[in-house]
């Protein structure tokens, strides 16, 4: 593919609700950077960040999860190698989930905060999300996690809140159950795809509490993809057979899935961005391709259509996360 133009047109900007931050429409899922999928070289970590913020991607988040902190300390080698003012670029990383388990006590989260912002090279993060809440108890988040998360945000560690999880319930529970304004963002994945727009039915809702939305894993954690799904994908065979004969219809028509997946998500504006791992500057260069295509031409409306005929039996099937909350 021809490497994208740093000329082309810039990437939308979008609020993420009311925080006053403006996200670039396409955001750097930095999972990806900590060797989850395969190895890749911190060199080529490196100039991937790089090509994502000369063609306008503002917005990278990672965890300490992803990769045992690796993802975390190449993310935070490749900022500092922009060599831009620190206000440039916006940062999300997270909490409460770690290589050797989960825990959302008050005393670990506020402990991890100060070992994400060692590995990462920043004196604060923009957003620190509670990362997977539905493994541990809702409670928990809203009487102890919570309270710890603002007393590190009035300490200057991060500037705003977050909650992130797959099942869209853990999202009215917390917010009904914190003051208004207490979180400032929910980030939720596999729900805003063209297998799945279940989010869509929580967006009234979410824009009432004035929560910014950031969508993840818009090829659905590689179903929307020509390659497939990893092998411990989740998700359940008839929803796993229904992408690949999608991806197979758009190969015999040389059409790109990842592409319109990739397009559809972006195309709702109530969502402030879209988070996809990338690992290569080929990968920037297609994700930043769609979207500067998607505002200038449009969306190959009529492909779109037919995907979502062959998707219609497997329309909005998900797959269980979390622990049963008693």
């Amino acid at each position: 593919m021809a490497a994208a133009s740093t000329t082309a047109t810039p990437l939308e900007l979008r609020p993420l609700g009311n925080t006053g931050l403006k996200l670039s429409c396409v955001g750097f899922g930095a999972s990806p950077l900590g060797n989850v999928f395969k190895v890749i070289s911190e060199s080529d970590a490196i100039a991937t960040v790089r090509r994502a913020f000369t063609l306008g991607i503002n917005f990278f988040d990672t965890s300490p999860y992803y990769g045992g902190t690796l993802s975390e300390k190449v993310l935070g080698k490749a900022l500092k190698a922009l060599e831009v003012p620190r206000t440039e670029y916006i940062v999300s990383t997270k909490c409460g989930r770690y290589k050797e388990g989960f825990d959302f006590s008050a005393e670990r989260v506020t402990r991890s905060i100060d070992e994400s912002l060692e590995r990462l090279q920043l004196d604060y993060v923009d957003i620190l999300h509670c990362h997977d809440i539905e493994f541990g108890s809702l409670d928990q988040i809203v009487n102890e996690t919570i309270p710890a998360l603002i007393k590190l945000k009035k300490a200057g560690k991060t500037r705003f809140i977050g909650i992130t999880g797959l099942p869209l319930g853990i999202f009215s529970y917390v917010l009904d159950r914190v003051p208004p304004g207490t979180v400032d963002v929910i980030l939720s994945y596999c729900h805003y795809s063209i297998n799945d727009t279940t989010l869509e039915d929580i967006l009234p809702y979410l824009k009432t509490k004035g929560v910014g939305i950031i969508s993840a894993s818009p090829l659905a954690m590689g179903l929307l993809t020509e390659s497939g799904p990893p092998e411990w994908h989740p998700a359940p065979s008839e929803l796993k057979v229904a992408c690949k004969a999608a991806a197979a219809y758009c190969k015999d028509k040389g059409k790109s899935l990842p592409k319109l997946a990739m397009q559809y998500s972006l195309s709702n504006k109530s969502i402030s961005t879209v988070l996809v791992g990338m690992n290569s500057v080929d990968q920037v260069d297609e994700n930043v391709e769609a979207a500067t295509e998607l505002a200038t031409s449009g969306m190959d409306e009529k492909t779109v259509a037919e995907i979502q005929g062959i998707l219609e039996p497997v329309k909005n099937v998900s797959w269980a996360s979390g622990v049963q909350q008693s």
